[in-house]
C-alpha cells in the first residue's frame, strides 16, 4: 500500500529550536541587565513572553493535528478509490 511518511528535517528543527532558545537567554538576559525597570514589570513581561509561548505552542499543535486528519482523509479516500478500482478490474475479468 502507499506509505505517506514525511521526512523530518532534524537540522531545520535544531536551527528553529537553537533560535528560540538564543531569543529567551538574550531577552532575560536583556531583562536581568535593565536597571531602570521595576522588578514588578519585569515580572509582568515574563508573564506576557510565558503566555505568548503557551499560546504559540497551542497554535502550532492545532495546525499539525488538523493536517493530519486531512491526511487520514486523504489516505481513506485512496484506500476507497483503490478498492472501487480493484472490484471493478476484477468485475471485468470475471465476465470474459
Amino acid at each position: 500500500m502507499y506509505t505517506h511518511e514525511k521526512p523530518d528535517n532534524t537540522v531545520i528543527m535544531l536551527f528553529n529550536l537553537a533560535g528560540v532558545a538564543a531569543a529567551y537567554i538574550l531577552l532575560g538576559y536583556s531583562l536581568w541587565l535593565s536597571t531602570d525597570v521595576p522588578l514588578s514589570t519585569k515580572g509582568f513581561w515574563g508573564i506576557g513572553i510565558l503566555l505568548l509561548t503557551l499560546s504559540l505552542v497551542n497554535f502550532v499543535k492545532y495546525r499539525f493535528d488538523n493536517q493530519a486528519r486531512i491526511d487520514r482523509i486523504n489516505q481513506i479516500e485512496e484506500a476507497r478509490n483503490e478498492k472501487l478500482l480493484e472490484d471493478y478490474v476484477g468485475d471485468t475479468k470475471d465476465a470474459a
